[in-house]
């Protein structure tokens, strides 16, 4: 039962990430520097985990010369996934930035088993595996598209962004989250390797530090903080990148407990709930979006495709 606790509130807090890493990067006026500040700081909590738990964050240098080169890039494609993220969730709110790199992740998640990438054990694409995915595409098409018609039925958008080029966004959440399940599966391999799954995920987090350094500095020399209408900046912008190194040790933490299959789908529960909270009550300053009911069903129809694919 904790443990089934502890995987909704993981889930949870990743849309409310989303949006802290969103708030932060209106007042240092960039996604790079917002993504920057999230994984410096997910990066330090990491490694005060990993001394506690592993007393070391050193690894043989020979490992450089014996494993592929993609073992590396894990925390490169976890920039581009949390960036991806920032700018999604202003154009596309906390729903929708959910649901479309969790359509990326099922997609890329399924040819990964299917043809064994990144050294992962070799799952062929059953007919249940088959069925969950349609399950999955059906519930973000009844989540999406059948709730935009109605919306526009009852004339009830509210706050939600009107924005020129959605499609270019939702494929951009699509790409993102087919690029977040390779650095699930890239850091998987990798704490195989070394023995640690913590320590994997502490690696991961400085790779995408240095890059987003080296980023940073190229674009955004100086960094100046602004305010958003006059305000003070609230101090729970900066918590973001804690909030996600807690993701990463939580799964760390359930998989060996209770299995990769379960523990994605009661994440994803927690996602799910988080984004319609976020959406239901304009959290964290974000824009209020009334949930519908077809979005909740859509939803629904998700994590029924989801726990198909990952416990079948």
């Amino acid at each position: 039962m904790l443990a089934i606790l502890i995987g909704i509130v993981i889930g949870i807090g990743l849309p409310m990430q989303t949006s802290i890493n969103s708030r932060l990067k209106v007042a240092v006026g960039s996604p790079f520097v917002a993504s920057l500040t999230s994984f410096t700081l997910g990066t330090i909590f990491l490694a005060i985990i990993t001394l506690i738990m592993d007393h070391s964050l050193l690894f043989s240098s020979k490992l450089f010369a014996t494993q592929p080169i993609w073992l590396w890039i894990g925390g490169f494609l976890g920039v581009i996934y949390l960036t991806s993220n920032i700018l999604l969730f202003p154009k596309l709110g906390s729903v929708q930035t959910v649901i479309f790199p969790i359509l990326g992740q099922i997609i890329m998640g399924l040819a990964i088993d299917n043809f064994g990438l990144f050294d992962s054990i070799q799952k062929p694409l059953s007919l249940t595996r088959f069925f969950g995915a349609l399950l999955v595409i059906s519930g973000v098409v009844c989540a999406v598209a059948m709730d935009n018609i109605i919306r526009k039925f009852h004339k009830t958008n509210l706050d939600e962004p009107k924005s020129s080029g959605l499609i270019i966004w939702r494929t951009l959440g699509v790409v993102a989250g087919m690029l977040g399940a390779s650095q699930t599966a890239i850091n998987g391999h990798l704490g195989v390797v070394l023995k640690s799954s913590v320590k994997a995920a502490f690696i991961s987090f400085l790779v995408g530090t240095i890059a987003l350094i080296v980023i940073v500095l190229i674009l955004h020399p100086s960094i100046k903080l602004t305010t958003q209408n006059g305000k003070s900046n609230p101090w729970w912008m900066w918590i973001g990148g804690v909030i996600g190194a807690l993701f990463v040790f939580g799964n760390a933490y359930l998989v060996p407990i209770i299995g990769t299959g379960l523990a994605v789908v009661i994440i994803l529960v927690g996602q799910m709930t988080g984004s319609l909270l976020v959406d239901q009550f304009g959290l964290l300053e974000s824009n209020k979006n009334p949930v519908t009911p077809i979005q909740i069903v859509g939803i629904l129809i998700m994590i029924a495709g989801v726990a198909l694919i990952r416990l079948f």
